[in-house]
């Protein structure tokens, strides 16, 4: 049996046409008639986003197809409305058998979340606030006035609406409004009246002209203490009175700002053409603004001659000032152009998601500003002049980065915020971008050293990249990081528009494609405190969550602001564990012809953890004599010479950090005696201490001479096996093709094994 539907009579002309609208499930209540529908200019039957809905309209008619309805291909009068994410007042037109429009119906969606409509006002007022502001600081020459132009799209000029009904809408300014009324600025205004001359009881030098020059005089008795000085006195008299008004500069403008206020909604009701949002609201505003002029205190109040902006009251008393900031704002928000801004708007649209993505915009550069101590940002960067005003430049899609420099006592580094930086996909490393497909997160905050263009950085795996993603749809933390949904439940999510488990799936591609990333985030309005996940032991690299939600108090972003001021104490250790791994990723790839080594070698684990052939080092000797060669294996131990003679050991960092030896024999083309190094690095030995270990020294001993000590290898892969050391590189180089290049055959060098690896005797 269903019980969720909804029937809606349309007066179509001089029939009515009934619409039935049916739930997608008996236990989802997703209609919805709203008695404050009206308060916030939507329309009465409500449907919410991520739904379905069947419908059926009276036969004859059918519903005008979109991207939202779509037509049931057996009966033409009955099909599905799906609004997925979209949020808004939805007209639907319903054309009749000719296909004709012969009406409408107006749906309103409503979001998931419960405090949408909450959270649309503040952060549109927020936005409004911090576009003004900006407005206020441009200094350039295109800083002038402009009208608004009520011939322009519908968008445009909701868009616009929006703005002014944010700042007019705000508890704020209703607050203040209150203020003012409650408790009003007064004045004392003199009067003059004329009085029984009984009555008065104070007398002035006026007064006292009066009592000798007016007329309509009576004489007094003989037994009044006067006469004797004056005859007759006045029975009237002018005198001068102090009464208490609200008629003040101040009330004056208050009521100048309600009524401008009231006209600007009034033109918008009347010139906004057919845009049922816009005439909705507009009159909504309008009536509100009339209730405050329509208050008593306002019949006393004249019209303003002059703007007192600089009154003391206006810019200090509270409820006036609130009202002189919005009258401030309202010129430049009527005039704001902002094309990001039709995301949020377009078709009666009010798409939350992408509001709350701008306003974290504004909440970030606010945050990042403090954190990295950036200079304001110029103005110029967010602002531009437009053929019909200045516009903001923020815009969903379009590229937007914000560049400072943030210096501390030990580094200066470069700091780059951006608005939709694109990754590009399928650059050859070691470029910068994305490994596979173009990426472009919500937000990126880009870290690397001063003195380098970004290029470099990103060549040289200087440059750090931190992304955050806006998630309005998620309320909670186990919707990121929860248990694991069935692939059935994730794709039916994903329909809705709730990706819940994709958006962590996204953070993991951010971090993974996007070359120098190290932490990708989501940023979502809920109430618990962030998730953070480290990959390692330090901060970065890592994943996570942050909950910064449209409030005035406690928005969340103290937390993320916390995060930030970690990664910069991360960027002060010059020895972290993430500068190391740059630094072996960079020099890892800068050479693109690796070395190809197919042949048997130890297994890298436990203690042989470190063993990679290319920074394996092998120290390749020479033994002059066989007496020498025995006393090498016998003492275990290795004689180099120190001095400036040829034959001498060069202490380079190859030698120092050999792991292997591999000594020649005097005429022989194949080297197969391969001993490992025990000591860490060579050793200082005197021709005396080697005498009394009878070495074989030369006929011309030296005075010092290095050791290193030795043992046979015991892993299997170097048992039984030659190498022809003559076609190493670096042997051709020492022997060269000098006529003395017998006498340079014996100096010892250093190879990596690979290298050694690739001349092995077969």
């Amino acid at each position: 049996m269903i019980t969720n539907f909804k029937v809606i009579s349309i007066e179509l002309g001089n029939r009515e046409v009934d619409l039935t609208i049916y739930g997608e499930s008996s236990t989802s209540v997703t209609i919805e008639e709203k008695l404050d529908a009206i308060e916030f200019g939507e329309a009465e039957i409500q449907l919410k986003e991520g739904c379905f809905y069947e419908y059926k309209i009276s036969d004859g008619y059918r519903l005008e197809q979109s991207e939202i309805v779509s037509q049931s291909k057996v009966n033409p009068s009955s099909g599905r409305i799906l609004p997925n994410i979209y949020v808004g007042t939805l007209e639907i037109g319903i054309l009749n058998k000719e296909g004709e429009r012969c009406g409408s119906v107006k749906l309103e969606v409503q979001s998931v979340k419960t405090s949408y409509r909450e959270d649309y006002r503040h952060m549109l007022e927020e936005i409004t606030e911090k576009c003004t502001d900006l407005l206020l600081q441009h200094s350039s020459p295109v800083a002038q006035f402009f009208e608004v132009d009520f011939n322009a799209d519908a968008t445009t000029l909701y868009q616009r609406f929006a703005f002014i009904k944010s700042i007019l809408d705000s508890v704020e300014f209703n607050d203040s409004v209150h203020k003012v009324l409650s408790s009003p600025v007064t004045r004392w205004r003199e009067g003059e009246t004329i009085k029984d001359i009984r009555n008065v009881r104070k007398f002035n030098s006026s007064t006292l002209r009066q009592l000798s020059n007016a007329t309509n005089r009576f004489y007094l008795p003989d037994s009044h203490p006067l006469k004797s000085t004056i005859d007759s006195v006045p029975s009237k008299l002018k005198a001068n009175y102090k009464t208490e008004t609200v008629d003040t500069p101040e009330n004056r403008f208050v009521k100048h700002a309600l009524i401008s206020f009231q006209a600007f909604c009034s033109d918008f009701k009347t010139k906004a053409k057919d845009s049922y949002r816009i005439k909705t609201e507009a009159a909504l505003l309008e009536d509100k603004l009339e209730q405050y002029l329509s208050h008593s205190i306002f019949k006393e109040i004249s019209s303003p001659t002059t703007l007192p902006l600089n009154s003391p009251v206006l810019q200090r008393k509270e409820g006036y000032r609130e009202i002189l900031k919005v009258w401030l704002m309202f010129d430049l928000a009527a005039k704001m152009v902002w094309h990001g801004g039709d995301d949020v708007y377009r078709g009666s649209k009010r798409d939350v998601a992408v509001l709350y993505e701008y306003w974290l915009f504004f909440k970030l550069l606010e945050i990042l500003k403090g954190v990295f101590k950036i200079e304001a940002v110029a103005t110029e960067n967010l602002i531009e002049e437009t053929a019909d005003g200045l516009g903001l430049k923020l815009r969903q899609g379009k590229f937007l980065p914000i560049k400072g420099i943030y210096v501390t006592h030990t580094r200066k580094l470069n700091i780059e915020f951006s608005y939709n930086k694109t990754f590009t996909g399928g650059k050859e490393y070691p470029a910068g971008g994305s490994w596979t497909r173009n990426l472009r997160p919500d937000y990126t905050l880009s870290i690397w050293p001063f003195g380098i263009e970004e290029e470099q950085a990103e060549r040289e795996e200087l440059i750090v990249h931190i992304h955050f993603d806006a998630k309005y749809k998620v309320e909670n933390l186990q919707g990121i990081f929860g248990k694991e949904d069935s692939l059935e439940v994730e794709k039916e999510e994903q329909k809705k528009g709730t990706y819940k488990r994709a958006d962590l799936l996204k953070m993991h591609t951010y971090k993974d494609a996007i070359r120098r990333t190290a932490g990708a985030y989501v940023l979502y309005p809920g109430t618990e405190a962030q998730y953070t996940r480290t990959g390692f032991h330090e901060l970065i690299p890592g994943l996570g969550a942050f909950s910064i939600r449209p409030s005035k108090i406690n928005n969340g972003s103290e937390e993320l602001k916390k995060f930030l001021e970690e990664v910069v104490r991360h960027f002060m250790n010059r020895s972290s564990q993430r500068e190391k791994m740059s630094l072996k990723t960079y020099e890892t790839h800068k050479d693109k012809n690796s070395n190809e080594l197919n042949e048997a070698l130890p297994e890298a684990f436990g203690n042989n953890r470190n063993f990679i052939p290319d920074e394996t080092y092998v120290l390749v000797g020479y033994s002059t004599t066989k007496e020498r060669f025995e006393w090498y294996k016998e003492n275990g131990k290795y004689i180099f010479r120190m001095d400036e003679t040829k034959g001498s050991l060069e202490l380079s960092n190859e030698v120092v950090n050999a792991k292997y030896l591999l000594l020649r024999k005097s005429g022989k083309e194949i080297a197969s005696d391969f001993f490992k190094i025990k000591s860490n690095g060579p050793k200082v030995f005197s021709s005396a201490h080697l005498d009394k270990l009878n070495y074989p020294a030369s006929s011309n001993p030296k005075e010092y001479y290095l050791a290193i000590e030795i043992e046979r290898v015991n892993e299997e892969e170097f048992e039984n096996v030659g190498w022809k050391f003559k076609e190493l590189e670096k042997y051709k180089t020492i022997t060269g093709s000098e006529s003395n290049s017998y006498s340079r055959a014996g100096l010892p060098f250093t190879v990596s094994l690979t290298e050694l690896m690739q001349v092995k005797n077969k």
